[in-house]
């Protein structure tokens, strides 16, 4: 089972970012540097597009990356059968195409490779190794102070100092995994998505995976097409899409529509068309929630389901539909229902949460109930003193291209003001 899920604890250690010439400073067993331009924590796909933005206007920046390689949710946390979502052209970051040989729908290996060719083409290179483990303004010299953690080889903790401060750890910086009363007494494996590659080592066995978004649908399945038995857990409404209707993407077709007609009959035109493609999926335990796809994308941030074919191995039967689970036994679950069936592995397909407010002091920009920003989509890219977030729009990689270029438009008018005042400051 070791092939299809893996353990994705990340290496620690130290790697010498030879990008900054800086002073340093003795304090007890931390240095710390004086960085001229930004500080971008996290090396996804937000924070490489944001250092490219940055880099076209002649703004130097750093990038702090946790992790021994750029977009490591991608690298890493991801199953093998991933492919993006949406069209190429809606996720291409900020002055870099995708290659025209790619197929509309991008794998997981051509999406890592082009993230790749990106920081490669912009000479962006991350101080690998590096977790972020407090960053707080400094009302005193008017700078940001962002500290990182001693590494397993017990390298010195550092100090960055710095006038600006972008947050690009993103939406899906952590598992969510939901406790269930008796989980400790299931003898087979938990496991989140994020620790799932391929549904080979599962054949045969009767499996539940738990959350009904675009994760859960597609892990099933996978699972489906490896001879295994898995179940669905639908606790709620959620709403199903064919990802191409007429001829274009779903996605395509709804922002081509929102130019001209309002939220909300751009949402019976895209249920309309769904009824005709799909047919009702009530009867097959997915109700639909009463407000539209998109409209409830835009109060929640709950993304639609694309359908790449699950749908019809539910109609079949070889995918079952189930209730939100009651309590977990040795070898079976009990579900709210008070149906209860055996199963040898459960899936945690429950998503991500955004740990910005975990390390971030102060409230300046991000709520600390749910890790994004407390103003919605699109003013939540910018903060006070320097801060900006970047990727928390919940619109994808449109959303971050978006917040890249915003970012470095904002500190591009700042730059040319001030780049002469940081001059041998600390």
């Amino acid at each position: 089972m070791e092939d299809c899920v893996i353990s994705t604890k990340e290496v620690e250690g130290k790697r010498v970012h030879d990008l900054f010439q800086a002073k340093m400073m003795s304090r007890s067993t931390r240095r710390r540097l004086w960085v001229p331009g930004p500080v971008i924590v996290g090396a996804g796909p937000s924070g490489l597009a944001t250092a490219a933005c940055l880099k076209e206007k002649g703004i130097p920046s750093l990038i702090l990356e946790r992790a021994n390689c750029i977009a490591s949710l991608w690298q890493h946390k991801t199953y093998d059968r991933l492919r993006l979502h949406l069209p190429k052209n809606f996720c291409e970051l900020p002055l870099f195409p995708f290659p025209k040989d790619f197929p509309t729908y991008p794998t997981k290996q051509q999406f890592i490779s082009y993230l790749e060719s990106y920081a490669k083409h912009f000479d962006l290179e991350p101080a690998y190794n590096n977790t972020v483990v407090s960053a707080e303004f400094d009302e005193g010299c008017g700078f940001w102070r962002v500290r990182t953690g001693v590494g397993l080889k017990g390298d010195q903790e550092t100090e960055y100092v710095c006038q600006w401060l972008i947050v690009a750890t993103g939406e899906n910086a952590e598992e969510i995994v939901p406790e269930f009363e008796g989980m400790d007494k299931f003898l087979g494996p938990v496991v989140h998505t994020s620790s799932y590659r391929r549904g080979d080592c599962f054949q045969g066995k009767s499996v539940l995976v738990v959350g009904c978004g675009n994760s859960g649908m597609e892990v099933s399945l996978d699972l489906c097409n490896h001879n295994a038995c898995p179940s669905l857990v639908v606790r709620d409404s959620v709403h199903v899409l064919p990802q191409e209707m007429l001829g274009r993407s779903t996605f395509g077709l709804a922002m081509q529509l929102l130019k001209w007609f309002p939220v909300r009959l751009v949402d019976r035109f895209l249920l309309v068309i769904s009824w005709i493609m799909l047919g009702n999926t009530a009867p097959l335990g997915l109700p639909r929630p009463k407000i539209g796809p998109l409209e409830l994308k835009s109060i929640t941030g709950k993304t639609p389901v694309l359908d790449v074919g699950t749908l019809a191995q539910i109609r079949t039967g070889k995918i079952k539909v189930v209730r939100g689970i009651k309590r977990l036994m040795r070898n079976a679950v009990e579900f709210v229902d008070g149906m209860v069936e055996n199963f040898d592995a459960i899936i945690l397909a429950t998503g991500y949460r955004s740990t910005a407010p975990t390390w971030l002091k102060g409230k300046n920009l991000f709520s600390e109930e749910d890790g994004f920003p407390s103003k919605p989509f699109p003013d939540g890219w910018k903060g006070h003193n320097g801060l900006y977030a970047a990727g928390f729009t919940k619109s994808g990689l449109l959303g971050t291209s978006m917040d890249a270029r915003r970012i470095a438009e904002d500190i591009e008018k700042q730059w040319k003001v001030r780049a002469v005042q940081f001059q041998g400051l600390c």
